[in-house]
């Protein structure tokens, strides 16, 4: 069984709150379409996070079945799997699940219900020529057991010892989380023994670095082969942000067996725009005068890019640096980006200034309750008591509860009044 394994495309990201990333997506897929037709693998797998916000625009809707259509035309025989991820509307995805199943697609969104009948778990499992495909979209918490039902019956099945690729978008323990703005404290992880028994290859999204969990010292070899089962995040299509600063690839998956070998290669993603510092050695600025002039230049001697500052801390910015950073990249028309997210140097570790919080939107748009942001941001409040805090919301969502049954309350009473009027 041959894979094609990619994840976190965040089709319709804005980066740093002004650039669009279409012609990236572009790129990155004119990649992709090329190695599925050189390597025709038997499936192409997408690890959730497909779109970088649960509401995505209408262009950006289209740009996804514009993409994906044209790789079902180039490589008909290939299933193609994508589950959603925590960025992602689950019920969005799976809606359309029905219509991509004549592109010999499937969209998997909604995770599996906790108490449904025997029998549900059909739903997860893609079952090709050469093996089966466990579909697993984002899922809150812990669900081993629902895991485990699952490649049970893939097991009763399998009598002829067919590969077994189980697809799952989480943060999983022993993971290496360069690149994003949390650290592994803040990070709930599950462990390797919360997906279950009996798959050869784990097909993981959520984190953008590529990396096979366990085997951190491969990370960056172009191929390696183990023993089943291998749990392994293929990285981002592209580096969402600027602190990834790593090689991002796509992972050509090779099974022989259930319980078998697994071979995995990594196609390297040639990058549309890459990310530089400026200085890109030697001291750091000490003046915008010294930033921009070394901008022209090397705005002039290069292609594109997103580009970075990095300053020594006596530097003295005026208050618009910013537009005179984007008046010198104005003639380029967007082929050279401006990162506004400084670097500073020489701060004592005492001294060092808070780092300014900046927040995704699609960040936002899962913040359902107000204490996440809350806690998130509570550096910026000393003294702030977050058990008052919480304690204040509770007594909110209390007082809005009575409200609600004395309204509803109003309503019943009113009911026998209107019918007996009515007759």
């Amino acid at each position: 069984m041959k894979i094609l394994h990619t994840a976190d495309l965040h089709l319709g990201q804005i980066i740093y709150q002004n650039y669009d990333r279409s012609e990236e997506h572009r790129h990155f897929f004119s990649q992709l379409e090329l190695w599925c037709k050189e390597e025709q693998p038997d499936a192409l797998l997408v690890s959730g996070d497909v779109f970088d916000i649960q509401q995505p625009s209408a262009s950006v809707k289209k740009a996804f079945t514009d993409y994906f259509v044209r790789l079902h035309q180039e490589c008909p025989q290939m299933t193609i799997v994508i589950t959603a991820g925590n960025h992602d509307s689950a019920s969005r995805i799976q809606a359309d699940n029905a219509v991509w199943q004549l592109a010999n697609t499937h969209m998997v969104g909604t995770p599996p219900a906790v108490d449904a009948e025997d029998g549900w778990q059909y739903q997860y499992i893609i079952k090709i020529n050469s093996g089966y495909i466990v579909a697993l979209p984002y899922m809150a918490g812990d669900r081993r057991r629902t895991i485990q039902s699952i490649l049970d019956k893939v097991a009763e099945d399998n009598v002829f010892g067919l590969p077994v690729v189980m697809m799952a978008h989480q943060a999983v323990a022993g993971l290496d989380t360069t690149g994003h703005n949390f650290d592994i404290g803040t990070l709930k992880t599950l462990d390797s023994a919360s997906f279950g028994n009996g798959f050869d290859y784990l097909a993981l999204g959520h984190i953008h670095k590529p990396q096979t969990i366990g085997h951190q010292e491969d990370g960056m070899k172009a191929d390696t082969v183990y023993q089943a089962p291998v749990m392994r995040y293929s990285g981002s299509a592209l580096h969402v942000s600027c602190d990834e600063n790593y090689p991002h690839t796509v992972s050509l998956v090779s099974l022989d067996r259930h319980l078998g070998k697994v071979q995995i290669r990594q196609l390297r993603i040639n990058e549309l725009y890459h990310f530089y510092v400026l200085p890109n050695s030697g001291p750091s600025f000490t003046s915008a005068e010294e930033a921009i002039e070394s901008l022209k230049l090397f705005a002039s001697e290069g292609e594109r890019g997103y580009v970075r500052f990095r300053f020594d801390q006596s530097a003295n910015l005026p208050a618009n640096f910013g537009q005179m950073i984007y008046d010198v990249l104005l003639p380029y028309n967007e082929k050279w980006r401006y990162n506004p997210k400084m670097l500073w140097t020489g701060t004592d570790a005492a001294e060092e200034e808070k780092e300014e919080l900046v927040f995704e939107v699609a960040e936002l748009q899962q913040m359902t309750d107000p204490m996440m942001f809350i806690e998130r941001t509570q550096d910026q409040y000393p003294g702030l008591d977050l058990e008052d805090v919480r304690q204040a919301f509770q007594e909110v969502r209390e007082e809005m509860v009575r409200i609600r049954d004395e309204k509803e309350a109003r309503n019943r009473q009113k009911q026998p009044q209107l019918l007996n009027n009515e007759a």
